[in-house]
C-alpha cells in the first residue's frame, strides 16, 4: 500500500467520522453500536474502505432530515438490521471456516495417500 493510499484512506475516514459527529445524539449512539457489532461480526468489506458504514450514515442522515427517530429507520432489533445489511457478505468467520475445511480436506487426502 502506497503512502498516498494511506493518506487518502485517513482523509476518507476523518470525513466519515465528521459526518457521524454531525448526526443527532440518538443516531450517533445507534451508529456506534452498529459499528461495534459489524466490527465483531467482521464482514470483509469493512476493510475495503468506508462503503458500508457510509451507506449507514447516508441512511441515518436521510432519516434525521425527515424527522424520524433512529429506531424508525433501523427497526427495534438493531442487530437484525445489521444482519440484513451483511446477509450476502463474506465474513472473516466464513473465510476461517473455509480454511478449516480446506485444511481438513488436505489432511484427509494426505492420510488416504499414505494408506495406499
Amino acid at each position: 500500500m502506497s503512502i498516498q493510499a494511506i493518506i487518502q484512506g485517513k482523509k476518507e475516514w476523518r470525513a466519515h467520522v465528521a459526518r457521524v459527529k454531525a448526526l443527532p445524539k440518538d443516531y450517533r449512539i445507534v451508529y456506534r453500536e452498529l459499528q461495534k457489532y459489524l466490527f465483531k461480526v467482521g464482514p470483509v468489506e469493512l476493510t475495503a474502505g468506508t462503503g458500508l458504514l457510509s451507506g449507514i450514515v447516508d441512511l441515518f442522515e436521510e432519516g434525521a432530515a425527515s424527522g424520524k427517530g433512529v429506531l424508525e429507520v433501523t427497526g427495534r432489533d438493531v442487530a437484525a438490521f445489521c444482519d440484513e445489511l451483511i446477509k450476502d457478505s463474506k465474513t472473516y468467520a466464513d473465510l476461517y471456516q473455509a480454511s478449516l475445511v480446506q485444511e481438513g480436506s488436505k489432511a484427509m487426502n494426505k492420510n488416504t495417500d499414505q494408506t495406499k
